[in-house]
């Protein structure tokens, strides 16, 4: 796995306003055509085929071969003033000095953002850059250094953090996809020994919010039986301190496992100051899930709020809800 790491720093007046003209607001492929060759016009009208999409890039030279090491359904994550903002995946690379210059200019240095990319969706984050540094194994608290691209374990770590997918199947970008790995059935035993670390706290945690919560999911109301109702970390457990992790009243809160468990953890909804749920634009994707909240979460108030697990849920929605940009 890899992210690519942007720099976007949005106090910069003139980034700012190339923010907002080609990320926020799309490109319309109409509005250069005289700068697009046909198969590229043709591989991201197939992409996109509202004729717009955001676009970035990078300048040439040290950066060129970090940009080409990036493939289709990559994510990037735009990073600036001491924090990560937004996210996005590749849908598409190419390059292009002509339609850089014309969308962003030159550099000080006289050089075009060249190395382009198409991107998909836009998603809205605010992450403190001392838990990116730490996610990637980075010390110290400075500024993510220009361009970059982390790949791994460093990559895993941070894609947990703010609820990164990967593969979402852009194949058909300029660039194909890496050929995937071929899977083999394993020979001998299907089963393994492998030494592995438990959560200490966890039957704890469940005992104290099965006293709390009546036998009812924090988010949807509904009463379960208790092999249906998941003992859930508002904020990922991974990312809690000692101290967090021990505090049962507040850390966690009992989940269905009939549909708000996971759609808590991957960021289709999450529960906004004074406990109101919010509902990601993501649900829109599919009809099943849409009408599983429509029927169930859509306008509700969770009764497991209150001031003490307000942190964690507004760490779980800076950084794991699925707040997408209008398209």
């Amino acid at each position: 796995m890899r992210i690519a790491l942007l720099p976007a720093r949005l106090s910069n007046r003139p980034v700012r306003e190339h923010f907002e003209t080609t990320i926020r607001a799309k490109v319309r492929f109409d509005d250069h055509l005289d700068l697009l060759d046909t198969e590229t016009l043709s591989i991201l009208l197939r992409i996109f085929p509202d004729g717009a999409a955001r676009m970035w890039a990078v300048t040439p030279g040290v950066n060129t071969g970090k940009w080409a090491k990036l493939d289709p359904g990559d994510p990037v994550a735009f990073c600036g003033d001491n924090k990560l903002h937004a996210l996005s995946h590749i849908a598409a690379r190419f390059q292009n000095e002509a339609l850089a210059e014309r969308l962003w200019g030159r550099d000080a240095g006289g050089r075009s953002w060249a190395n382009m990319f198409a991107l998909a969706e836009l998603r809205t984050v605010d992450v403190p850059v001392q838990e990116v540094r730490r996610a990637i194994g980075w010390r110290g608290d400075g500024a993510i250094p220009g361009f970059t691209v982390i790949e791994g374990a460093p990559a895993e770590n941070l894609a947990d953090l703010v609820n990164l997918e990967t593969d979402l199947g852009y194949s058909e970008g300029l660039v194909s996809k890496r050929a995937p790995s071929s899977v083999t059935v394993p020979e001998g035993a299907t089963d393994g020994i492998r030494e592995t670390t438990f959560r200490r706290e966890q039957r704890a945690l469940k005992h104290r919010l099965r006293q709390l919560s009546a036998g009812r999911c924090a988010l949807c109301g509904r009463a379960f039986p208790d092999q249906l109702l998941i003992a859930a970390h508002i904020k990922r457990r991974g990312q809690c301190t000692e101290d967090e992790r021990k505090d049962l009243e507040n850390i966690g809160m009992l989940a269905c496992a009939v549909g708000c468990d996971s759609l808590f953890e991957h960021g289709y909804i999450g529960v906004d100051y004074g406990g109101k749920l919010l509902v990601s634009n993501a649900t829109q994707r599919s009809g099943d899930i849409r009408r599983h909240v429509d029927d169930h979460l859509r306008g509700r108030v969770s009764p497991w709020w209150t001031s003490a697990r307000e942190p964690y849920f507004a760490w779980h929605r800076t950084r794991i809800f699925q707040e997408l940009a209008e398209e």
